[in-house]
């Protein structure tokens, strides 16, 4: 008699065992991405909050100061996103043609669509505006997201 010669190759259980694991990872591995990216965002989106706000303030601060002529009724915020990045000229030092900066660029953000504008990509509330209705006027005191949807905090993102 001859010998049994041993088959080769994975039999139709073993295929079924490894396609059942490979699939219980990639249900597993799919949830995580997705809370890795939204985390990131979020991050994104507190470094960019950050970064327009203390331009803001240091706006405030130089209208305080008297660096920038102003309106006597003004309030002193910046008229516009794009005049942080743009600059204005020092009040303090009229014979030279120096100009503040508050802004390299404005940052974009993070769950707005990403061809929008950066500058109107932000919601805006002016100085004269409630903070629970947020509304865009003469000066732009604060921003937020437009976004609707939640943090993983449990806050919208509008409320950051």
């Amino acid at each position: 008699m001859k010998p049994k010669r041993a088959s080769s190759g994975f039999t139709l259980v073993e295929l079924l065992v490894s396609i059942a694991i490979v699939g219980l990872l990639a249900s597993v591995a799919v949830p995580m991405t997705e809370l890795v990216l939204q985390r990131s965002k979020e991050r994104d989106l507190r470094t960019a909050l950050r970064e327009i706000r203390s331009g803001i303030d240091a706006y405030k601060r130089a209208s305080d100061e008297g660096r920038i002529a102003t309106d006597a009724l003004a309030s002193g915020y910046p008229p516009s996103l794009q005049s942080l990045v743009d600059g204005v000229t020092d009040a303090r030092s009229p014979g030279k043609s120096s100009q503040l900066y508050f802004l390299r660029r404005i940052p974009r953000d993070p769950f707005a669509d990403a061809g929008a504008d950066p500058a109107t990509g932000w919601g805006k509330r002016a100085y004269a505006s409630p903070p629970d209705q947020p509304s865009e006027g003469y000066d732009v005191f604060d921003v937020f997201s437009q976004s609707r949807e939640t943090g993983l905090n449990g806050v919208r993102y509008q409320l950051w």
